[in-house]
């Protein structure tokens, strides 16, 4: 059995949502996990439905215990291995000028995003190892150098992080097998950001952010890590 951990799985018409929905298609057994486990255990519902296997968790991924319970609770429940990690923990906002940034907003974006992808790798990296697994983290174009970041400082800084820490996981796991990329989406065709920028907005297709994922985790990119895919519209 292939088990695949993805993170921030858990509102309806977003990425997770659509990469579960891949994942579990090529066979994987899906542990879903969000900070309402409500939700993750409706998505993962829905999988059941559908004739895939899925399961799903709530924890605050923020939390250092929350995280630690996490892990714990997966390893009494479906053992030590991961074939794959997918981190989609996090969230975008527009928060100015730096000048008028808020202390509370910088850190919020760093903590959503960055610390919440820090402390999921540790566990996640333990469990890859026994699989020989491979971890695909979401960064954004807004990390690529020359890319524009005027008033979302916080976000690009949290992501470039993201994409960093990925490269470090990529460097450090390589003679335990286990693979690590990053993909670096534009603007994504979600149901969130078609509400706030219009339909005739250019998008990544969510078909093929969840195509690009499943890849990242399969034989096919074995030869594959320490890699930042960029995803543009079509």
């Amino acid at each position: 059995m292939r088990y695949a951990l993805l993170t921030g799985i858990g509102r309806p018409g977003q990425v997770g949502e659509a990469v579960a929905n891949r994942l579990a298609a090529d066979g994987y057994t899906l542990l879903l996990v969000d900070r309402n486990g409500a939700e993750a255990e409706a998505r993962a519902a829905d999988i059941r439905a559908r004739s895939g296997a899925a399961h799903g968790f709530g924890a605050d991924l923020a939390s250092e215990a929350a995280v630690a319970n996490l892990f714990a609770e997966i390893r009494r429940s479906h053992g030590d291995g991961l074939a794959a990690y997918v981190h989609l923990a996090g969230g975008f906002a527009v928060t100015g000028p730096i000048a008028e940034t808020s202390v509370e907003d910088w850190e919020k974006q760093l903590t959503i995003n960055l610390r919440t992808a820090f402390l999921v790798a540790r566990g996640a990296a333990v469990m890859l190892r026994q699989e020989r697994g491979a971890a695909v983290f979401f960064s954004s174009e807004s990390a690529i150098p020359g890319a524009k970041v005027a008033r979302i400082a916080a976000y690009a800084v949290a992501k470039t992080g993201v994409l960093e820490l990925a490269m470090a996981l990529a460097q450090e796991e390589a003679t335990n097998g286990v693979r690590v990329n990053v993909v670096a989406p534009a603007s994504i065709r979600t149901a969130r950001n078609v509400a706030e920028m219009g339909a005739a907005a250019r998008y990544v297709e969510l078909e093929d952010v969840a195509a690009a994922v499943a890849w990242l985790c399969s034989a096919q990119a074995q030869a594959v890590t320490g890699q930042v895919i960029r995803l543009a519209p079509r």
